[in-house]
């Protein structure tokens, strides 16, 4: 044991640090200081049991204080300690303490003491702020379980005078809190994986991420109440929860957010007024302002030493986006083609925020943005110009409901973006032609809304105007994951995630709010955007619950070694297109042999008709190559593979969650169910049903 002596008095103190398990070792070598009652400083270091002993101080208790910097052998604290913005003062304790393991897996204190002393002897939980002299980039104090209310405890000094208290006379174990966080899994690798698509949907949310202390309130209550990135939450609003995969990592590792501390920062000196920097106007911009009528957006921006996480998140309301719907196509300055006005001009105000951030931390990570909605076509646009910044710049995209934003040669510009595009089914804002939100239904050919008969709900209209000049000005960006419930009949329901190429399908939201408005008011020539019902695009009420279902299949099929469709499906959705095929030469036939077919509009409409009938083939054709494609563990979880220990540990906190788990129609395979009986209700109904 090291022992430090004065020859002032006979008092003894001796001190243990131990980690959660109860183990010195972690903590040995570790230099320290001693103040006692007189302002006496010694120092010592710690023995193989991570003990020490003093002797012959003044008496009454001394003042414990670990201020040894980490010695930069290790790059990740290295960087952190020396880097121009923010630098932190990391000690060798700090280092030590984010080396070691909770003993439980939800990091909560120990109710025991698992010192096992002797009596007179002192245990106490105490955390690496309490010993340390620089504590604004630590997480905040949790409460313990020791000391009791009638045990003399240690206490810190206050931040004018560092350290702990530690009684004279006694032998005290200090338990130290390991340093670690729970930062959401998420892959860099350029593929698509499942994991991904559900994580950043629920990242996607962070467009409103509170930065006081007492400002808001995780979705979880624990002793990981941080989480990785400050008070973080997905929405307490939303009907059913949903909580992302995390893994265990040291404190350091985390998705962080930047410290306030003025003393060391003289940036966050409050006396700088409109020129403070803050956390919050560090990593956050709201009141994106785009459109005639001030539509806004907010940006976030974290980071850790593998990946700079931004998230757009845009208006809720596309009633409040429509406001910009006469916004024209204005040139893409930073690289070429033309793009959709007012995202434009919001992806240029969260650029700066961006551009700014990575000025300060980027380090060679890997950027992944994401955004639902309007926040995807603005996070489309400020991916490229991102890439546009520095070609050393790795960007990968995942959007959620996104409408079209640029035009033909922007997107081919932008062909290397790794780019995975989701779209719900039922969801017309993909559909819709960015900036025509106000052109009238005539101009989109709503004559020629042809329906389709004897196929099940989902197949149920295809327009021909829509589909001829959605892909004049406006087009989408990106690696298609459609997301279309297959519904049976009778209760029954599943889903497919696919792309399609059929307009039939990948516009079934608008054809059907275009149908449903000639039917209803045929007379009428009103705005597109007053079809537009967009109760489904709601990220909480409809994409995180997709996403969630796509993963929960995906694990499925990897566990059970099989296809992500089963022949059910196949059957049910191949027999559907073959019908709207038929028909949809039979409206060719009847469009050929109408008097004057040789009119303009007539010819156009055949050609798109064939155009649509090529579509149809090739999208059942992609459907049978779904027979085939048995998920790996790379496209459900990544570069998460590669790491199977940390992905079982992840796995297991996220299903120990009963929301994680649950059985839910959407997220599994039907019932596979025999052709004859298939063959025997079509032919009893008239209609394609299962």
């Amino acid at each position: 044991m090291s022992t430090l002596a004065c020859e002032h008095s006979n008092s003894c103190t001796t001190f243990q640090l131990i980690d959660a398990h109860g183990a010195g070792e972690p903590y040995a070598g570790l230099a320290f200081d001693v103040v006692d009652r007189e302002g006496g400083k010694h120092s010592g270091y710690l023995d193989q049991t991570g003990s020490a002993r003093l002797i012959n101080l003044v008496g009454g208790p001394v003042r414990l204080l670990f201020t040894q910097p980490h010695d930069r052998s290790d790059p990740l604290y290295s960087q952190l300690m020396d880097r121009a913005h923010y630098p932190l003062k990391i000690t060798e304790l700090q280092v030590r303490a984010e080396r070691t393991r909770h003993l439980d897996r939800d990091a909560a204190r120990a109710p025991n003491n698992p010192a096992h002393l002797s009596a007179g002897h002192d245990y106490y939980q105490v955390e690496v702020r309490h010993l340390v002299e620089h504590v604004t980039h630590l997480p905040p104090e949790l409460e313990c379980h020791f000391p009791a209310d009638d045990v003399a405890r240690p206490r810190a000094c206050g931040r004018s005078r560092p350290g702990l208290l530690l009684a004279g006379n006694h032998h005290s174990v200090l338990q130290i809190r390991p340093l670690r966080a729970l930062r959401p899994m998420l892959s860099t690798s350029p593929q698509f994986c499942a994991l991904n698509l559900y994580q950043l949907a629920l990242m996607s949310t962070l467009g409103h991420c509170p930065f006081g202390q007492a400002s808001g309130t995780p979705s979880e209550q624990s002793a990981y109440a941080q989480l990785s990135m400050g008070d973080w939450q997905v929405n307490p609003e939303q009907a059913k929860r949903y909580y992302p995969l995390y893994e265990d990592v040291p404190y350091s590792r985390r998705f962080e957010i930047v410290p306030f501390d003025p003393v060391l920062y003289p940036l966050n000196d409050p006396l700088l007024e409109a020129a403070q920097q803050t956390p919050a106007n560090i990593h956050f911009l709201g009141d994106i302002r785009f459109g005639a009528q001030g539509c806004d957006a907010q940006t976030f921006v974290t980071h850790h030493d593998e990946i700079i996480l931004i998230a757009v998140r845009s208006t809720r309301s596309w009633s409040d986006i429509s406001c910009d719907a006469d916004v024209l196509q204005v040139q893409f300055e930073e690289g070429e083609g033309k793009v959709h006005g007012g995202f434009y001009q919001a992806a240029r105000q969260a650029y700066e925020l961006v551009s700014t951030y990575l000025d300060k931390f980027y380090a060679g990570q890997k950027i992944l943005v994401c955004g639902h909605s309007t926040g995807g076509a603005i996070g489309l646009i400020l991916a490229q110009m991102l890439r546009k910044r520095s070609a050393a710049c790795d960007v990968q995209l995942y959007t959620y409901g996104a409408p079209r934003a640029a035009d033909a040669t922007f997107v081919k510009d932008a062909g290397s973006l790794v780019h995975h595009r989701m779209v719900n089914h039922d969801d017309p804002v993909p559909c819709t032609p960015g900036g025509w939100m106000n052109t009238r239904l005539s101009a989109y050919g709503a004559e020629d809304v042809f329906t389709f008969e004897r196929v099940p709900e989902g197949f149920g209209a295809f327009v021909v105007g829509l589909n001829h000049l959605t892909g004049e000005l406006y087009q989408h960006h990106g690696n298609l994951q459609h997301f279309m419930p297959v519904e049976f009949g009778q209760g029954q329901v599943s889903h497919v995630m696919w792309g399609p190429v059929s307009d039939t399908v990948t516009q079934h939201a608008v054809n059907v709010a275009v149908l449903e408005h000639k039917c209803a008011l045929p007379g009428r020539d009103g705005p597109l955007k007053e079809l537009v019902n967009v109760g489904q695009q709601f990220m909480l009420d409809s994409y995180i619950p997709s996403c969630w279902a796509a993963l929960r299949r995906y694990q499925q099929a990897l566990e059970g070694k099989r296809s992500l469709v089963t022949e059910r499906e196949v059957m049910f959705i191949d027999r559907a297109f073959e019908s709207i095929a038929q028909q949809l030469r039979g409206k060719y036939q009847q469009q050929m042999t109408r008097p004057g077919s040789k009119t303009h509009g007539q010819v156009r409409t055949v050609n798109l008709l064939m155009r649509e009938i090529s579509k149809v083939h090739m999208t059942r054709e992609r459907l049978y190559c779904l027979r085939f494609k048995v998920p790996g563990p790379a496209s459900v979880y990544g570069q998460f593979a590669l790491h199977p220990e940390a992905l079982a540990e992840g796995l297991a906190r996220w299903l120990a969650h009963s929301e994680s788990r649950r059985a839910d129609q959407l997220a599994m395979a039907p019932v596979e169910e025999s052709l004859d009986g298939l063959n025997l209700r079509i032919f009893q109904t008239g209609r394609i049903q299962a």
